[in-house]
């Protein structure tokens, strides 16, 4: 019989687990001995907890796999949550194994003072996570990590917390040998679908980051074709299609807003309608709403729906592509387009030049919250599916660097972090350095929090707390053996870009004005409070 540890590493690979993030600790270190001998699974130790789970959202983001953390008890677990939250807020199957207190010492609702003990540390987890679940027993551990893939891996996906105690992964424990992850497609009836779609005259496709999941794209992007209709995506959704019918620029812009308002059918494909992507539900509610998603509450909880189609995305677009009919076009997408482009060059060149640096490029986009990150998820024309990954479900600070770590492990990728974020996890030089991935990071240093500076100045209150000391950045990264170049400004960013393949690091000193998509520059707010 295996011992906990290697019985777990069996489940996770069994599921085609190949790689995983991890700090080691007391308590965890047998998986760590596990892994000596599975050499199909690769641990990649990073310098902090929350880097693990960030590491493993920037997998699954870039990869559609399952992204898998190992950390160990109590402050190690409770270092997480931030991490936990961004991959719940935007659904990345994520698997978070924590281990706990010995079993043995453990006694229900009293707290002893055992080592890293918390009263309750599954508790923790609950309002970030999609499920969560303490092993109750070496002889369940199989079963119970079994069951934890299985939950992140369902539509919708999300992290599931799995809490073992560390004597189990030393036990025997018996062989389990996991059930198939399969998910049937069953497709009811469209004919209300159908016939809000014949009825309309100016049809808009919103995607959004459940289409994605699903791998809708093709199918997006045939309906699309077939009804003549633009498609808006969501931060989530970026990169999910190439149609000539997506538009290039977020909803925020004007140009892009009137194809909402205009429109009299939206069809919403694989989304929530979340309050960044709404301008907090200052969008009117549509003339017509026609939702696709996996949860009717969800799909439901903002804009009510006319009509809701329980299922998966990419199957239920499909279905309709077969069965509706052709429409021409009330929109020129093209124009409109050319529209928003001409509004990003009025409004901040410098911005579009960092834009222009990463057009064409295979290389997955890691974007951080900051101002750069901002022009990014708004206004870079995403081509290729899980092109971008940009944290604005929870929208935390730091995700960045670490996103990107995880990100790097499959495909050559480009971080666009600022200062302030970068300081979060710089510690993780180190694992990059060690594990020498294809990942490029482009800091943008304006001397602290930008974005809050901008705040504060658009407030009038006084500038505190927001400008920051801060090292040689470049020096900072070949101290890690890293090569590192400064700009001054976007000039030449591309060039540096093409110069690099490895580890590398460009710092591009320059100072940039938040776009339309901030939420301090939102129109639809700021023409309300005009107005008032």
């Amino acid at each position: 019989m295996p011992r906990g540890a290697e019985g777990l590493l069996e489940v996770l690979a069994a599921h085609g687990v190949e790689v995983v993030f991890g700090l080691p600790g007391v308590h965890n270190l047998a998986v760590w001995e596990a892994l000596q001998q599975h050499p199909g699974i690769r641990m990649i130790g990073v310098r902090h907890e929350q880097t693990a789970v960030y590491a493993a959202d920037g997998y699954a983001r870039a990869t559609g796999k399952l992204g898998v953390a190992v950390v160990t008890t109590g402050p190690g677990a409770a270092n997480t949550l931030g991490a936990t939250g961004e991959a719940w807020a935007s659904g990345s199957p994520v698997l978070v194994i924590a281990t706990d207190v010995p079993s043995t010492l453990r006694q229900p609702g009293v707290y002893r003072g055992v080592l890293h003990e918390t009263r309750d540390q599954r508790a923790m987890f609950g309002p970030v996570t999609k499920a969560s679940f303490d092993v109750p027993s070496a002889q369940e551990l199989g079963a119970y990590a079994d069951k934890a893939v299985q939950q992140a891996l369902q539509s919708p996906h999300g992290p599931v917390y799995l809490g073992v105690p560390t004597d189990f992964l030393s036990a025997e424990v018996p062989r389990h040998i996991p059930s198939k992850n399969e998910q049937a497609h069953v497709v009811g009836d469209l004919a209300e679908a159908v016939e809000l779609i014949t009825r309309a005259s100016r049809p808009l496709i919103w995607a959004g980051g459940g289409a994605a999941r699903s791998g809708a794209g093709a199918a997006v992007g045939a309906l699309a074709d077939k009804l003549s209709a633009p498609i808006i995506t969501t931060y989530g959704g970026r990169g999910l299609t190439d149609s000539r019918f997506v538009v290039r620029g977020p909803v925020h812009a004007p140009p892009v807003g009137k194809l909402w308002d205009s429109a009299d059918l939206v069809i919403a494909i694989g989304t929530d309608f979340d309050g960044m992507m709404t301008q907090n539900w200052l969008q009117p509610a549509p003339r017509a709403l026609l939702a696709v998603n996996v949860d009717k509450a969800d799909a439901n909880k903002n804009y009510p729906a006319d009509v809701t189609v329980e299922g998966d995305a990419a199957a239920v677009t499909a279905a309709l592509v077969a069965v509706v009919g052709e429409k021409d076009a009330a929109v020129d997408v093209g124009a409109v387009n050319a529209e928003v482009r001409a509004l990003a060059e009025a409004d901040s060149p410098e911005a579009v030049k960092l834009l222009r640096a990463l057009e064409g490029t295979d290389a997955t986009i890691v974007a951080d919250m900051c101002i750069p990150g901002y022009w990014i998820g708004g206004f870079h024309h995403v081509t290729r599916e899980r092109g971008l990954a940009y944290p604005v479900g929870w929208g935390t600070l730091g995700f960045g660097f670490p996103a990107a770590i995880g990100a790097a492990v499959e495909h050559r990728t480009i971080a666009v972090v600022g200062d302030g974020g970068f300081l979060f996890a710089c510690g993780d030089l180190a694992t990059l350095s060690q594990e020498n991935l294809p990942l490029t990071i482009v800091l943008v240093d304006d001397g602290g929090y930008g974005m809050l500076r901008y705040d504060q100045q658009v407030a009038n209150h006084t500038i505190s707390g927001v400008d920051l000391t801060r090292p040689d950045f470049a020096k900072l990264a070949e101290s890690f053996g890293i090569p590192a170049v400064t700009l001054e400004g976007f000039d030449g960013l591309r060039d540096a870009l093409d110069d690099v393949a490895g580890p590398a690091m460009i710092v591009v000193n320059a100072s940039l004005e938040p776009p339309i998509n901030t939420s301090p520059r939102w129109y639809r707010k700021n023409t309300t409070r005009s107005s008032a």
